[in-house]
């Protein structure tokens, strides 16, 4: 039997691209529930719409996207999940995350998760990872049960605190944390 993976997008729609190849190959070996932000459920960006990517997401898993917190509380005391994966995961989400803020169907999903002592992968896509995100990157790689997608700069001139996780290597991560590992190294 397959295990059961969440997964969780946020609004950083530049690497939605990126994130959904990376749902094909994940949903291959895992069975698949989608979440979606308030953000990434209902904005339309220059990059598509909110409708499409939700539509090709909810296809890749073959199910309906949670996108409230209601939707997500059952992943606590019926232990739901295997894995709980935020990607991309935003600044925003990061600085919830790591002050205890769990006012979002991704930030009550994870709360929900962690209850049961079970992983969590975050694959962080933030212009202020260098900056304001920093200190938040800080306290999750020193929490249990949070293991990190690994990530670099993605434009060291153009932006210079932008970092963004390797989508290429999130399944990889994902074995990894279901055994309670990080791989490395985590710096790109």
């Amino acid at each position: 039997m397959k295990q059961t993976v969440g997964f969780a997008l946020c609004g950083s729609f530049c690497t939605y691209r990126k994130t959904i190849d990376a749902l094909r190959v994940l949903a291959e070996e895992y069975t698949v529930v989608p979440i979606f932000s308030e953000a990434g459920y209902s904005i339309d960006s220059r990059f598509g719409t909110a409708e499409d990517f939700r539509s090709e997401v909810e296809a890749i898993c073959g199910a309906k996207a949670l996108h409230s917190i209601a939707e997500v509380e059952p992943f606590g005391p019926k232990k739901l999940l295997d894995l709980l994966i935020v990607a991309p995961c935003t600044g925003n989400t990061l600085g919830k995350l790591a002050n205890g803020i769990a006012d979002s169907p991704v930030t009550f999903a994870c709360k929900a998760h962690l209850r049961n002592a079970r992983p969590i992968v975050l694959a962080i896509s933030t212009n202020d990872g260098l900056s304001a995100s920093a200190e938040n990157i800080g306290k999750l790689l020193n929490r249990r049960h949070y293991f990190f997608v690994p990530f670099g700069q993605d434009s060291p001139i153009g932006k210079p605190y932008s970092l963004v996780a390797d989508m290429t290597l999130l399944s990889q991560t994902a074995a990894a944390a279901l055994r309670g590992e990080q791989i490395q190294p985590l710096l790109k």
